[in-house]
């Protein structure tokens, strides 16, 4: 009968193990995300004042990164450096602002650099709804025919760069 003892110390162990498990696993989310390899969706935004627009539809033929953050959001200010020196290398990246005004955005992009080639504002968050966006940053790797190849959701960093955004862009022979 000392076995019963044991019963919770082990189911104890074994909660533990599994939720070390799922905390010490890699974030990933391009693997498991529902718009990886489907068409991005289209959307129809106001460009920021002073800023060149787009649209999804428009970017056929080009592959690029979709990033979507906010002035409002101090990860997207973290990432900023990784966004300004992708676009310097050569990578075009489109934003969509979200949640945010024309002044507010222009503001943010005026004080630290401006790596995107057209910006647009989703202060309803339209299109973020449509892309699942469940926080800012998030950045899509978009190919020439308009499909989703990686998403990342959170700040980009030099490892994520290295690890998810440069594979799915040069994999798909996008770069």
């Amino acid at each position: 009968m000392n076995w019963l003892r044991l019963i919770p110390v082990v189911v104890l162990v074994v909660t533990a193990g599994l939720l070390a498990f799922v905390l010490l696993t890699p974030n990933t989310p391009s693997q498991t995300d529902r718009l990886v390899g489907e068409t991005v969706p289209d959307f129809t935004l106001e460009a920021a004042a002073g800023r060149q627009g787009f649209s999804p539809q428009e970017l056929r033929g080009e592959a690029y990164l979709l990033n979507v953050w906010g002035s409002w959001c101090p990860p997207c200010e973290v990432e900023h450096p990784v966004l300004m020196q992708l676009a310097a290398d050569g990578v075009p990246i489109y934003g969509i602002a979200w949640r945010d005004t024309s002044a507010r955005a222009n503001a943010f992009l005026v004080r630290l650099g401006n790596p995107f080639e057209g910006v647009v504002l989703d202060p309803a968050g339209a299109a973020v709804i449509e892309l699942g966006v469940t926080g800012a940053p998030e950045t899509f790797v978009i190919d020439r025919d308009g499909i989703v190849r990686a998403r990342w959701a959170g700040p980009l960093t030099d490892d994520v760069v290295r690890r998810v955004i440069l594979p799915a862009l040069e994999t798909r022979g996008q770069r």
